[in-house]
């Protein structure tokens, strides 16, 4: 049993995010809860709550037990730039690109591959 919880066009970069998401893969959802709950990076936030919302779901939907969950893949991929402007010399302008960056979590039992 997996389910999973998707988060699109978040105003993070996908590489500040990955490093978040690295620390968590493959743990049992109550420790990453717990270090997401104490990591100071803007990605952690954002993640606890995503998984949060996959914990949710597989309760809810599945019927699962929370204790069991872990986390089988977790993957934060490049969306869309927000470009915008800022002045300089000359009457020239710079572009200055916001990233952002969808997150998808998948959690489940550990007995089906």
């Amino acid at each position: 049993m997996q389910t999973n919880a998707t988060l699109r066009g978040v105003r993070l970069s996908a590489q500040k995010g990955r490093l978040v998401a690295d620390l968590i893969r493959g743990m049992p959802v109550d420790k990453a809860l717990n270090l997401l709950a104490f990591c100071p990076k803007k990605g952690a936030r954002i993640l606890k709550k995503v998984l949060e919302s996959a914990i949710a779901n597989a309760e809810h939907n599945e019927g699962a037990d929370i204790d069991e969950l872990k986390i089988t893949t977790i993957y934060i991929d490049k969306a869309t730039t927000l470009k915008r402007f800022t002045a300089r010399a000359k009457g020239r302008g710079n572009v200055i690109g916001k990233q952002t960056c969808h997150i998808r979590v998948v959690v489940g039992d550990g007995n089906d591959k």
